[in-house]
């Protein structure tokens, strides 16, 4: 097969409604499990994952990749070869294969394509253009100081495990989203401290840099301990308040506001950005800025949904996708952009 054919899975999912499409995806080996069917039939159960998505497909025991699983495992770089459709069940294949991709391959796959790879660092760009434009020297410090430390686990954590920017990456998508978002309400909204908020934008989600980050060699977003017994946020805090002891306070004693109330105005954000107690905030927001950084965070969020939603969920009538669980609606396809009126 030619490598015109090759697609990710997420172009898979969108191309294959109007129709079967034969194709190749390079995908990483999430999970592999052996079963039997209700009648007693064994097959492989494989799940494949990409840079933004994901595939299940199943090898029964009449088919050539039966025997072909028997020699995969979890975390190998594979290449997948079929016809692909989109069925009732979502994104299936009919007559594929699977090989094992050398490793130049694998280690492509992980970097992702060029054009992956371009925004990726067209936003890592953006959020250190807004952290070295920050006027407060404490704020700026800190963030700094977090991206040189954690930089390497913030480019590949994940933002969530479900629903929005749950894929390799997907923390730092969000994030420069919601800094590009912040960035203009504090232009619509001159009363807050857009210091305070931007720097709140980099280090809100910080804790899952540990709850959900995926290995520096898969896709896959394990369960950490420490994600588990604390949670982000806690470990959020936890975070800055290590970093916020390492800077130079003694430097910045004269500053107005007092460097305390900074660092207090901070953590608020990342305590906060739930928005309420019911959804895992240990406080609600009490300060403009928390107010505007909780909003921002579910903008960014339930926009990511709906606009994914669009490409991974199957249409159930024109116009109309089936009942997404994050957004708890059946989505409608949205009106077509305008272009601007012409001078």
């Amino acid at each position: 097969m030619s490598e015109l054919g090759r697609k990710t899975i997420s172009q898979l999912r969108a191309e294959a409604r109007s129709g079967a499409l034969v194709a190749r995806i390079h995908a990483q080996i999430e999970e592999i499990i052996r079963k039997d069917a209700s009648n007693g039939k064994p097959f492989w159960e494989v799940r494949f994952r990409d840079a933004g998505d994901s595939l299940i497909l199943k090898a029964w025991s009449d088919s050539p990749n039966f025997s072909a699983c028997e020699g995969l495992a979890r975390g190998m770089a594979v290449a997948i070869d079929g016809e692909f459709c989109v069925g009732s069940f979502g994104l299936d294949a009919k007559r594929w294969s699977v090989l094992a991709l050398p490793e130049n391959e694998a280690q492509e796959l992980l970097r992702g394509d060029e054009t992956d790879r371009a925004a990726a660092q067209a936003d890592f760009n953006l959020i250190l253009e807004k952290i070295n434009g920050l006027a407060d020297p404490r704020l700026r410090a800190l963030t700094e100081a977090f991206l040189a430390e954690f930089g390497s686990r913030f480019r590949r954590a994940a933002a969530a495990r479900r629903n929005h920017h749950a894929f390799r990456g997907g923390l730092l998508r969000h994030s420069a989203q919601m800094m590009r978002c912040a960035d203009a309400l504090c232009t619509a909204y001159p009363a807050l401290n857009r210091d305070l908020l931007i720097a709140g934008v980099l280090v809100h989600d910080c804790g899952k840099l540990w709850e959900m980050c995926p290995p520096e060699t898969g896709f896959e977003i394990p369960r950490d301990v420490r994600g588990e017994l604390l949670g982000h946020i806690s470990i959020g805090i936890e975070v800055v308040n290590a970093l916020w002891r390492k800077l130079p306070l003694e430097n910045w004693k004269d500053l107005t506001p007092p460097s305390e109330d900074v660092r207090l105005h901070l953590l608020h954000l990342i305590a906060a950005h739930h928005g309420e107690l019911q959804f895992g905030s240990p406080v609600e927001p009490k300060t403009p800025e928390a107010i505007a950084l909780h909003f921002i965070d579910n903008l960014d969020a339930r926009l990511e949904m709906i606009f994914a939603s669009y490409q991974r969920l199957i249409e159930v009538a024109p116009g109309v996708f089936e009942r997404t669980r994050g957004l708890n609606v059946s989505p409608v396809r949205a009106l077509p952009v305008s272009d601007p009126p012409k001078e």
